[in-house]
């Protein structure tokens, strides 16, 4: 069996100080890259658009109205409607 390598403290020392270095010339590198190009916007169907628009009506009516707490309810009964629940969040994240 061979005899494992010993190192002396001043180079555990030293291989650490090394990787620190490394460490935070990666991450000044990574600081100074430009931030990804933004995605751009999904098309959102008519439907979905319309029932954005209402939203918005009802939030802007509520908060006329003094009710700005920022919690309305909605329900949707029509059998076949479009999924519209990420283009809502999508539109209502934008502005965060």
């Amino acid at each position: 069996m061979p005899k494992p390598l010993r190192m002396s403290r001043r180079m555990w020392v030293a291989t650490w100080a090394v990787l620190c270095v490394a460490a935070l010339a990666a991450t000044a590198a990574l600081n100074a890259s430009p931030p990804p190009d933004p995605q751009p916007e999904k098309p959102v169907s008519a439907e979905c658009a319309e029932y954005i628009a209402d939203i918005e009506k009802k939030l802007a009516r509520a908060k006329a109205e003094g009710n700005d707490d920022g919690v309305l309810a909605f329900t949707r009964t029509r059998v076949g409607a479009d999924d519209c629940g990420d283009a809502i969040l999508d539109h209502f994240r934008a502005g965060r």
